[in-house]
């Protein structure tokens, strides 16, 4: 496989996917620039080297029509700043042979929004999967996805794909587009580089013992990874509101609570499969409950199996936060995919943050610790310990299904796996 690192881009004009999908204040002023600043090794690299660069992304979900609220040209400005070169703009993804034909060595094009076509993301536009005629529309679409991402490709001489975020997704500019490349000359980006060889030390070198820490609100967004990891984890901590699913399922009470009911046996079932496997599955013992969703609630700490009525659990106890800590101290690779708690709310934050620091604590020991997914990567960086940390993961879909055992589109079109 090529390697950004031995190629040579000089004379040549490179086509980059990355993920400037940013967030945009109501001024259509970037709120956290962390995307752009995570593709600057990649585009400088194909700048040093004396190669003319083309960048493309999507933003939002405009479902393929045009909309001004996701032009990319509210970031021309801050792309360049970061570049540190002006950067020209093709107001038509589709339409910009000319200006990528006219580009110079060290000169950068930014293609508009790549979802203002729906062929990017290859799905029929206005019709219901209930139709009849939507088979045909969709073998459509996927010809004229084909068609779009030849256009894409036409525009260089070199294909890097760097946006771990979009991976996951089989679109016209992660995926098809390679196809109209050679082995030679389609290669990952750095960030992409980066964000395999972090899956790849938590799920393929692993060095023991091995934490995992899903949180977040349900189990069922989060049955497939906790089943992969199963056969690889030591200690599995399973938090946050999904926490309850399990407490209810052993024939707890849990007040007012967040609760699966249809998921109660999938809980018990992965208890069974845990002590089996001889997994150490911490659920903790005790919550942080609260009167009412919001962060002036009452509170009061409680059993989590033990909620009063009208209480709902928001954040854990004490005595989960240390047992949290234990199977954390000492691990020597880490994950950690969703929060303890509400931490948006400064009153129930208490948990993620011990959870935050038990594994800066390990890192400095020597672990490995990968946070991924979107509120874990807030989390650590309301806390101001994103520097204390392995590696922060982009991608919160992407990092999921990788984790999963699942193989990423945008990494099998250039790797050539099936």
């Amino acid at each position: 496989m090529m390697t950004i690192d031995k190629f040579n881009f000089a004379g040549k004009k490179a086509i980059v996917r990355v993920d400037f999908n940013v967030p945009l204040n109501e001024e259509g002023k970037i709120t956290d620039d962390t995307r752009i600043r995570g593709a600057l090794p990649t585009l400088k690299k194909i700048l040093a080297d004396g190669g003319a660069l083309i960048i493309m992304s999507h933003m939002g979900k405009p479902k393929g029509k045009v909309n001004a609220k996701y032009s990319l040209s509210q970031i021309v400005d801050a792309v360049a700043a970061a570049l540190g070169t002006p950067v020209q703009f093709a107001p038509d993804c589709a339409k910009a042979q000319e200006a990528a034909a006219a580009l110079k060595p060290g000169e950068v094009l930014l293609l508009e929004n790549l979802r203002f076509y729906p062929e990017e993301e290859g799905k029929p536009v206005g019709i219901e999967k209930e139709d009849p005629a939507y088979e045909d529309a969709k073998k459509a679409m996927k010809a004229s996805q084909k068609e779009f991402a030849k256009t894409l490709a036409s525009y260089a001489d070199c294909y890097v794909m760097d946006a771990f975020g979009t991976a996951h997704r089989k679109h016209a500019s992660t995926a098809v587009i390679a196809d109209y490349f050679d082995a030679d000359h389609k290669m990952l980006g750095y960030l992409m580089e980066k964000e395999v060889q972090a899956v790849d030390n938590v799920l393929k070198d692993i060095k023991r013992p091995f934490t995992a820490i899903m949180g977040g609100s349900k189990v069922s967004t989060k049955i497939g990874i906790i089943e992969n990891l199963m056969d690889k984890v030591d200690n599995l901590i399973l938090c946050g509101g999904m926490a309850f699913t399990f407490a209810k399922a052993q024939g707890g009470k849990i007040g007012n609570s967040l609760v699966e009911d249809d998921k109660l046996q999938l809980a018990l079932d992965i208890i069974a499969k845990a002590k089996a496997k001889g997994v150490n599955l911490v659920l903790g013992c005790d919550c942080v409950a609260a009167d009412k969703f919001a962060n002036d609630a009452n509170t009061q700490v409680c059993d989590d199996k033990n909620i009063p009525d009208g209480w709902m659990g928001l954040d854990a106890g004490p005595k989960t936060r240390e047992e949290f800590k234990a199977a954390i101290k000492g691990a020597k690779t880490i994950l950690w995919n969703g929060p303890a708690g509400v931490f948006e709310f400064d009153n129930f934050a208490g948990g993620s943050k011990a959870i935050a620091e038990a594994i800066a604590e390990a890192t400095k020991e020597g672990a490995f610790s990968l946070i991924g997914g979107g509120d874990s990567v807030a989390c650590i960086n309301k806390f101001g310990m994103a520097d204390q940390v392995s590696y922060i993961s982009t991608g919160g879909g992407a990092l999921l299904e990788a984790i999963e055992g699942k193989i990423l589109p945008g990494i099998a079109a250039i790797r050539g796996d099936k």
